[in-house]
This record gives C-alpha cells, sequence and structure tokens, in this order.
C-alpha cells in the first residue's frame, strides 16, 4: 500500500504546526498580532521551507512591518524549530504573505453583488429571478 503524503509534506504539515505554536508561545513582538501560519511549501530536498502567514490586520502597512518583524526573528524560530523537530538539517525559513484569504473575500463580496444586482434587474422589469429561471428551463 502507497504512503498517502511524501516526506517533505509531512515535514511541511509537522513545520506549520511548530512554527505557528513558536510564534504564538514564544516570540514578543508588538508587530505580530494575531499571525496565523496558514501553509508550508519544503522543497523536495528539506533545505528551504516557505511559510505562508496572514495577519489580523491586513492593510498593506501593517503587512509589511509584520513581515519585517518575521525576519527579524526567523534565526530565533528556525533554532525553536530544531529543538522541536528531528531533523538532521533544519530548512531554511522564507515567510511569505497569504493573500489568497483577502482574495477569497474579494471574489465572495463580487458574487454577492452580481446576485444582488440581478434580483434588482429581475424586480425592475416585473419579475422575480425565480421566474426568469423557470421559463429558461421550458
Amino acid at each position: 500500500m502507497p504512503r498517502e503524503f511524501s516526506r517533505p509534506d509531512r515535514v511541511a504539515q509537522q513545520i506549520q504546526k511548530e512554527v505557528a505554536m513558536i510564534l504564538q508561545r514564544e516570540v514578543r513582538d508588538s508587530r505580530l498580532s494575531l499571525v496565523t501560519v496558514s501553509a508550508v511549501e519544503v522543497t523536495r530536498d528539506l533545505a528551504y521551507a516557505k511559510v505562508f502567514v496572514t495577519f489580523l490586520d491586513d492593510s498593506e502597512e501593517a503587512v509589511k512591518a509584520s513581515l519585517e518583524a518575521l525576519e527579524e526573528h526567523v534565526g530565533y524560530v528556525r533554532h525553536l524549530l530544531a529543538k522541536a523537530m528531528r531533523l538532521r538539517a533544519v530548512p531554511e525559513l522564507r515567510f511569505q504573505y497569504d493573500g489568497s484569504l483577502r482574495e477569497g473575500l474579494r471574489m465572495t463580496e463580487l458574487a454577492t453583488k452580481a446576485v444582488k444586482d440581478d434580483q434588482q434587474k429581475a424586480e425592475a422589469s416585473g419579475r422575480t429571478l425565480h421566474d426568469s429561471e423557470e421559463q429558461e428551463g421550458e
């Protein structure tokens, strides 16, 4: 029976858990308020790990300041990660902002606005959106 996850995938999952705990419990920096580790990608040779993070305050300035703070603490985080995990060599960490959450919210707002506009147009023409869908099906 083949393995479900490759070694880099398993290491990435463990790094995600450990880095999240380290950032929550060990790193004391006001610029890192409510940081979330959303994903980790590890290279096949386990030399580099790209750590995707999101922040409560996702304004441009706050994200930039938070990423700078993470870069300042990357050595400390890597040191604590080495203590927590049994690896011959701990991957070099590279923090990157994960904009997918913001993009998902933007897409949801666009879809909601499109549905609302369609309903307003249908009401303005004297029909409900449901009526027009039934006529198209006939």
